[in-house]
């Protein structure tokens, strides 16, 4: 598995998962959506925790920044 997701969209996806659990903990959501936001929020958490998303993979999609590919970096030839 190559990772093929960035920090901001790792970050987002745990403040989601963080979010979802809050809500079934304090019991605002309860049943069925209880449930399908339960393993919503694991699969961000997990993917999140990888840094891989069989979704993109799928989709040929990629937030990783390629190393040596910031605009800030000027190139310099002697």
């Amino acid at each position: 598995m190559t990772k093929n997701m960035g920090i901001a969209d790792r970050v987002i996806r745990l403040i989601i998962a963080v979010l979802l659990f809050a809500l079934i903990g304090l019991g605002t959501v309860q049943g069925v959506l209880a449930w399908v936001m339960g393993i919503l929020a694991l699969i961000l958490l997990g993917t999140s925790a990888v840094g891989y998303c069989g979704l993109y993979k799928a989709l040929g999609i990629s937030t990783l920044k390629q190393e040596g590919s910031s605009p800030d970096e000027k190139s310099v030839t002697t």
